[in-house]
């Protein structure tokens, strides 16, 4: 090696509290930046190697087989379907990128792994887990912007047909899931509050207070600023505030409840003022919008024809019933009408890199099922109510 890797601009070295602390920038699928972790790992042989991962995705690169030990019906039950729906589009947007111009998404950090492992260096893995950031971003969210966020993610999926090498480098200044959603972050300020400026400060909190004498921390370049400006800071980051989930706005627990509460009032009005003509009518609106757009939205995801059934009768009474949603339903009946081989499990990594993938593996399928026929009792709720309203006038 004839160049020393600590000469690179996308190096930053620091002092703190007796601590040499050598920052890496880094691009997620960047042969270039993967070399140069490897190059000044193995020159500097730190006590401690940090890299921007949690905890659960340091052990999915240490675990190769990660995917057949998923219970597809116990995250529908648990609500985390949606959080790994978009995780999975993450990884595809990753992996298309990576096989598109021939490395693998993340090989930055397996490089530091192998490389601190071979040096006996302590790792350290020191960002948040991501189902926690994405269900912060989510909670900040309001209806309209949550379906904006689903709709642009998955119309990701041709983003990385244009992205050229030379656009790589560009890609340092994001964060991957930033360059994802880069199309509505723009107009939603809490994507780049939760997703850059709340991880700069735990990966900051985390490398400084790292064991060791010299610490190497492996990073995308876009949290470098932030890094150097919290790190800096004499007063220690609450990293427990950054882990906790929000709590549901005050406005949003009302509308929980105020929707049914609104729908059965309309019920009652019907029947009392336009008489059994009248009530008999708003349910049947309210039956036919739920259903039939909760069905449009399993078809959507060619689900099987138990599962839009199922849909059809579950939207109407689950939308009066806020602990309960029609896609977790239908997930669930998907989950059991073609339940998940092994081999689906084992494809997965590889089917995500497509649209037609995505649809044809019976794991990634029962999410779409999960996302569309939510996003269908929802928008039924939203025609039947103005529609019910009208009969009364």
């Amino acid at each position: 090696m004839n160049e020393n890797p600590m000469d690179h601009n996308d190096i930053h070295i620091l002092d703190r509290d007796g601590k040499q602390i050598i920052l890496i920038g880094t691009a997620h699928v960047s042969r270039h930046s993967a070399q140069l972790v490897l190059d000044t790992i193995e020159s500097e042989q730190p006590d401690t190697v940090c890299v921007e991962l949690c905890s659960n995705r340091l052990a999915a690169i240490r675990d190769k087989d990660r995917w057949q030990n998923m219970d597809i019906v116990k995250i529908i039950k648990e609500k985390k379907a949606l959080m790994l729906f978009m995780n999975l589009l993450l990884a595809s947007f990753q992996k298309k990128i990576g096989d598109k111009f021939g490395i693998k998404p993340g090989q930055e950090m397996v490089n530091a792994i192998a490389a601190a492992e071979k040096a006996g260096a302590v790792i350290v893995p020191a960002d948040r887990e991501i189902q926690t950031t994405l269900s912060r971003i989510w909670r900040g969210m309001g209806f309209w912007e949550k379906t904006k966020l689903i709709f642009a993610m998955v119309l990701s999926f041709g983003q990385s047909e244009e992205i050229k090498e030379t656009d790589i480098e560009k890609m340092k200044h994001q964060d991957m899931l930033q360059s994802l959603l880069s199309e509505i972050k723009e107009d939603h300020p809490i994507i780049g509050k939760v997703l850059i400026n709340e991880r700069d400060q735990f990966l900051a909190e985390n490398i400084r207070s790292a064991q060791g004498d010299k610490i190497v921390a492996v990073v995308g370049a876009a949290h470098i600023p932030g890094i150097l400006e919290y790190i800096n800071q004499d007063t220690p980051i609450d990293l427990a505030a950054l882990k906790t989930l929000p709590p549901a706005g005050n406005v949003g627990k009302v509308l929980k409840w105020l929707i049914p509460g609104l729908i059965v009032m309309l019920f009652i009005a019907g029947f009392l003022m336009g008489g059994k003509g009248a009530g008999t009518d708003m349910i049947w609106i309210w039956v036919l919008a739920n259903g039939i757009f909760a069905g449009i939205g399993a078809l959507i995801a060619l689900a099987h024809p138990y599962t839009i059934l199922s849909s059809f009768v579950a939207a109407p009474i689950t939308s009066l019933n806020p602990m309960i949603a029609a896609g977790w339903v239908a997930g669930l009946v998907e989950a059991f009408a073609r339940k998940p081989k092994v081999r689906d499990l084992e494809a997965i990594p590889q089917d995500i890199t497509s649209v037609k993938g995505f649809w044809r593996n019976n794991v990634t399928r029962i999410l779409l099922v999960v996302v569309f026929t939510n996003l269908g009792s929802s928008i039924g709720t939203m025609t039947a109510l103005p529609l019910m309203i009208k009969l009364l006038s």
